[in-house]
């Protein structure tokens, strides 16, 4: 198997799971991490075919270990628990800041803050 088909299989395996547990733990946890924002602007990265496969491989591994409810540090423990999942995010924001686009950082201030990117 060569690295393309591993990229399509991660993707696979990872971004129905995202779509389909994505909102509703972000709406749990919406008021309680500073981290928010970057997660959205990373979930319309990876739903957008113009991003490359090895980026939207990343993004959704990503927003698949936030979403887990069982991971490294317990997402239920106060403070500390979603600190692995900010890290995650961070290193997925950090690896694909290039590809993060105005597009999707106005997605995701248009949902959570009803307004353009930028805009006052």
């Amino acid at each position: 198997m060569n690295n393309s088909d591993e990229q399509f299989k991660k993707i696979g395996d990872d971004e129905p799971y995202v779509k389909e547990h994505f909102f509703h733990k972000l709406k749990h946890f919406a008021g309680k991490v500073p981290f928010v924002f970057e997660a959205v602007c990373l979930y319309y990265c990876a739903l957008d075919a113009k991003t490359p496969l090895y980026a939207r491989a990343i993004a959704f591994t990503a927003l698949a270990y936030f979403i887990l409810p069982t991971d490294l540090v317990a997402d239920v423990l106060p403070i500390v628990g979603l600190t692995d999942d900010a890290g995650a995010i961070a290193a997925a924001i950090g690896s694909l800041s290039t590809h993060i686009t105005a597009a999707h950082r106005n997605q995701a201030s248009q949902l959570l803050y009803e307004k353009d990117f930028g805009q006052k």
